[in-house]
């Protein structure tokens, strides 16, 4: 019985241990980014590059508070859209042979849901509802990093593997659990710059399992902007044309 309660006893401490490492490691993360008063101080986000996803691409990102994205896909003149209006998820596909607006489902709106919170699923983590842990060391391209795993409210989980030196994100895993199936996401950042105060990756590797479609892509961000005027109506679904 005392060895019993001993035990308990330690794994309750671990457990706290491991609670506060975690809130220190999002803690000189935030920091790290520029701190969290001028990360909430971006309002709008524009971004703006070249993509490659075994053909060259023009790629831009659009995001507003609180939880609104839009993003834009080129080649040869033509536009495939994706966009998330804090409510409703569409795309508009002229490479499938579709050039009006239609609906996402709830699944494949996802990765937009997660990609339109413009602070990063790190602040507030609790409030949005998501549990951090703490889980050790690990290695990225031969360096050691610090890696958390967050299990978000919907259930997805993703794992963040933050700089040793900096703090910042230098890749992350997210696993989506969509019809029974799991889709891995890995994406490799760096060439962080300073934009209003606020670092962000101006390169990003992405490769995707079991999401079909390119199971890999790399984008250079040639310009980020903050706090430009976009309008709501941007980000809703149009009406079809005649």
């Amino acid at each position: 019985m005392r060895m019993t309660r001993l035990v308990m006893g330690l794994l309750c401490l671990v457990a706290v241990a491991s609670a506060q490492t975690a809130d220190e490691l999002v803690a000189k993360n935030l920091e790290a980014r520029g701190g969290v008063q001028k990360i909430k101080a971006v309002n709008t986000l524009k971004m703006a590059g070249k993509a490659y996803v075994g053909i060259n691409a023009d790629f831009s990102q659009e995001n507003k508070r609180p939880n609104m994205i839009r993003q834009g896909f080129s080649v040869q003149g033509m536009t495939q859209t994706l966009a998330y209006d804090g409510s409703v998820g569409w795309k508009i596909d002229p490479f499938g042979g579709r050039k009006d607006a239609e609906m996402m489902g709830e699944d494949d709106t996802r990765d937009l849901v997660d990609n339109a919170d413009i602070d990063g699923p790190l602040v507030d983590y609790q409030a949005k509802g998501t549990k951090i842990e703490y889980i050790g060391h690990d290695v990225v391209d031969g360096d050691d990093a610090y890696k958390l795993k967050l299990t978000l409210k919907n259930g997805d989980v993703m794992y963040y593997y933050l700089d040793p030196d900096t703090y910042l994100e230098i890749k992350r895993v997210t696993q989506e659990f969509i019809r029974g199936a799991v889709k891995e996401t890995e994406e490799l950042f760096g060439s962080y710059k300073q934009v209003a105060g606020v670092y962000y990756p101006f390169s990003v590797e992405l490769s995707t399992k079991g999401g079909g479609g390119p199971d890999r892509a790399q984008i250079t961000f040639e310009s980020i902007q903050v706090n430009q005027p976009l309008e709501d109506s941007y980000f809703k679904m149009p009406t079809a044309t005649k």
